[in-house]
C-alpha cells in the first residue's frame, strides 16, 4: 500500500478487511470470506427503523421504513442496488449503508436481492433490478410510495446496475427516477483508462479483480450491451441527473468519471466527488475514517436535497 499514499485509519480498515480473506480462493469461499467481513462492519439496527424483506415481481427486497408517520404524498425512496462486482454479496451485506440513508435521512429504502453470476449472468441482474422497478411503478410494494421523489442508488456493481436502469427506462420511453447516485461505479469504460495502470494494485481492489468480475457477468464478452456496461452507450441524454462519486485510488475512478463528462456533454446534470484519499469499497469505513465520513456528508446533503425538492 506504499505506493498509494493514504491516511493511517484508512491503511487500518484495509487491514482489517483483508483479514477476513480466505485461503480458499474458489467462488464458495470468495463468498463465505465476503459475507464474514460484511457481517463483521455491520452495525446493529438504528432505532426508529422497521425491516421487512418480501417480493416484487418475483425478486427478493428488502425495506428499510422509519416507524414515523408516513408522509401524506407517500414515502420518497431510495431503491439501492448493493456492490459486490455482482458476483458476491447480497441483502445482509449492504444493511450498513441501507441503515444509513433510511435512518439519517427518514426516508423509504428498498434494497434488491438481485440474481449473481456466474450462475446467472447479464442479463439476470439488470432484469432482477427492472422488474422490481416496474413493479413498485405499478403500485404493488406493500408501503405508499412517492413515485415523484424516487432516486435510484448503488455502490460498484449496483452503481452499473443504477446507471444501466436509467439507460433502459430512458430508451424504453419509460417513468425516470428523480436522479441517479452511482458511489465508484463500474462502468464498463476502456482497458487504456488512465486508472487501470495507476492503481493497478490498489487496495481491496486491483485492476485483475476488475477483470475477474466483469469477466464472470459477461459471460459472452463479445458484444456487450450497454445495459451491461453503460459507457458503451451511443447517447446519453435524457438521463436522470447524476451525482457520481469515485475513489481516488481505484481503477474504476475513471470510468465515473468518464460518464460525468459524457453526461455533461448530452446536456445532463452530472456532479462528481472527486473522493480524495479514497478507495474502493471504504463506504464500511463510517466512523474510521474522516475522509469517508466527509464522503457520507456529501451523499447524505445531496440525497436531501433531491428528495426534499418538490418535482
Amino acid at each position: 500500500m506504499s505506493r498509494y499514499p493514504i491516511s493511517p485509519q484508512m491503511v487500518a480498515f484495509v487491514e482489517n478487511t483483508e483479514s477476513f480473506a480466505r485461503d480458499d480462493t474458489s467462488l464458495a469461499g470468495l463468498r463465505q470470506g465476503y459475507d464474514r467481513m460484511c457481517q463483521a462492519f455491520t452495525p446493529a439496527l438504528p432505532e426508529g427503523l422497521r425491516v421487512s424483506g418480501f417480493a416484487l415481481a418475483g425478486v427478493g427486497v428488502r425495506a428499510y421504513q422509519p416507524v414515523a408517520p408516513t408522509p401524506a404524498a407517500g414515502w420518497p425512496c431510495i431503491l439501492y442496488m448493493h456492490g459486490g462486482g455482482w458476483v458476491v454479496g447480497g441483502l445482509d451485506s449492504h444493511d450498513f449503508i441501507c441503515f444509513e440513508l433510511a435512518s439519517a435521512l427518514q426516508v423509504l429504502v428498498i434494497a434488491i436481492d438481485y440474481r449473481l453470476a456466474p450462475e446467472h449472468p447479464f442479463p439476470a441482474a439488470y432484469n432482477d433490478c427492472r422488474a422490481v422497478w416496474q413493479a413498485i411503478q405499478s403500485g404493488e410494494a406493500p408501503c405508499n410510495i412517492n413515485l415523484e421523489q424516487l432516486v435510484v442508488a448503488g455502490d460498484s456493481a449496483g452503481g452499473n446496475l443504477a446507471a444501466a436502469l436509467c439507460l433502459g427506462l430512458r430508451d424504453d420511453r419509460q417513468s425516470l427516477p428523480r436522479g441517479q447516485v452511482l458511489i465508484y461505479p463500474g462502468l464498463g469504460g476502456p482497458d487504456g483508462l488512465p486508472s487501470r495502470r495507476d492503481c493497478a494494485d490498489a487496495p481491496l481492489l486491483s485492476s485483475a479483480d476488475t477483470e475477474y468480475y466483469r469477466a464472470l457477468y459477461l459471460h459472452k464478452p463479445d458484444k456487450p450491451s450497454a445495459y451491461a456496461m453503460p459507457l458503451l452507450a451511443t447517447d446519453f441524454s435524457g438521463l436522470p441527473p447524476a451525482l457520481i462519486t469515485v475513489a481516488q485510488f481505484d481503477p474504476l475512478r475513471d470510468d465515473g468519471m468518464l460518464y460525468a463528462e459524457r453526461l455533461r456533454a448530452a446536456g445532463v446534470t452530472a456532479t462528481l466527488y472527486p473522493g480524495k484519499g479514497l478507495i474502493h469499497g471504504c463506504l464500511r469505513a463510517r466512523g474510521q475514517v474522516a475522509e469517508v465520513d466527509r464522503l457520507y456528508e456529501y451523499l447524505l446533503g445531496h440525497l436531501r436535497e433531491v428528495l426534499s425538492t418538490q418535482a
